[in-house]
């Protein structure tokens, strides 16, 4: 299969790319196109290339679809702090990329896989104990507007035959390594991943606010299953809700506590933040995610679990903090 990835720089873009080209991948991968607007990192591997491509630019979308592309994993965006900051950039990026990568597709590929990265937070206001795939997206923010309107495209364009879409709307991806990004959701990495460094973290919601939350190896998962299905097992409707944890604020510090101990936990801090906060609290955190699972997706077992994942993944550093505090 010949596949791109776009957002291939950031950290799930990445980490996907490195679970295309293992030997466990689902996909066979004949090339792979990585693409983002700065170089993402090379490999070794003789069927991979990189691009670095402002994807809001003329004819962008042709560089990247073209009639012998079979998969294509769009996971470009502008994050949600950032997009509520910046309205148009928001739009460009979130929205309108999309559109052309989709009318790229139905010029030239249609029968194209197309697995677009959505979120959760295209739900927000009054909203059901229980959200389902079928629950009318009503977001509260730029970024949500954007993927929730995305979504429809991409359910629109599959219904029409005009390529094979996938929307996987992902839970909040935590614990990133790197460094903290403009998501309104960073903090759910940071409150981890700072602490087990030996680094203070502020945590800028209440302890009781909850979050519907994944590995980053379980979302790598669930990408790569998405474009393993075969369409006749999809529904009309191409929109998933992808399994994940519902847990507050203080169920994470209390894993992170039984996990690496009261010492590394007392690092994190709380400073009210009403931007962040708002908008967090928009986000549901219970789903439906049946229809999910009978597919084959998979979901983490409890947030401990998340928290050992990271501490094996980033193993040198944390190992010897950790080993200093017994």
């Amino acid at each position: 299969m010949n596949i791109a990835v776009t957002g291939a720089a950031g950290f799930l873009g990445d980490r996907l790319a490195d679970a295309l080209l293992s030997e466990d991948s689902p996909l066979d991968v004949a090339s792979l196109l990585l693409v983002d607007t700065r170089e993402p990192r090379s490999r070794s591997d003789p069927r991979v290339r990189t691009l670095a491509l402002d994807l809001t630019t003329p004819r962008a979308a042709e560089i990247l679809v073209t009639p012998d592309r079979h998969v294509l994993f769009h996971l470009a965006a502008v994050v949600s702090g950032h997009a509520e900051a910046d309205f148009d950039l928001g739009f460009a990026v979130n929205f309108d990329v999309t559109r052309a990568l989709l009318e790229a597709a139905r010029k030239c590929a249609p029968t194209l896989c197309f697995i677009f990265a959505s979120t959760v937070g295209v739900f927000g206001g009054e909203l059901p104990a229980v959200v389902g795939d079928s629950t009318a997206a009503t977001p509260q923010n730029t970024y949500g507007v954007g993927k929730a309107m995305s979504e429809l495209l991409v359910n629109e364009y599959s219904r029409r035959g005009f390529l094979d879409g996938r929307a996987l709307r992902l839970p909040t991806v935590a614990v990133r390594g790197g460094a903290p990004n403009r998501a309104v959701t960073s903090f759910a990495s940071a409150i981890v991943r700072e602490p087990l460094r030996g680094q203070e973290a502020v945590c800028p919601v209440a302890a009781t606010q909850r979050l519907w939350v994944c590995s980053p190896r379980a979302a790598v998962r669930n990408l790569l299953h998405a474009a393993s299905l075969p369409p006749a097992v999809l529904s009309a409707w191409r929109v998933f809700n992808l399994p994940g944890l519902s847990v507050s604020v203080r169920d994470m510090l209390s894993a992170l506590r039984e996990v690496a101990g009261d010492a590394v936990a007392k690092r994190v801090t709380f400073a009210h933040d009403d931007t962040v906060a708002r908008i967090v609290a928009s986000f549901p955190h219970e789903f439906d995610v049946s229809r999910a699972l009978r597919l084959g997706f998979v979901a983490d077992r409890d947030f401990a679990e998340i928290i050992r994942i990271f501490i094996e993944e980033e193993s040198g550093q944390i190992h010897k903090h950790l080993d200093s505090l017994t």
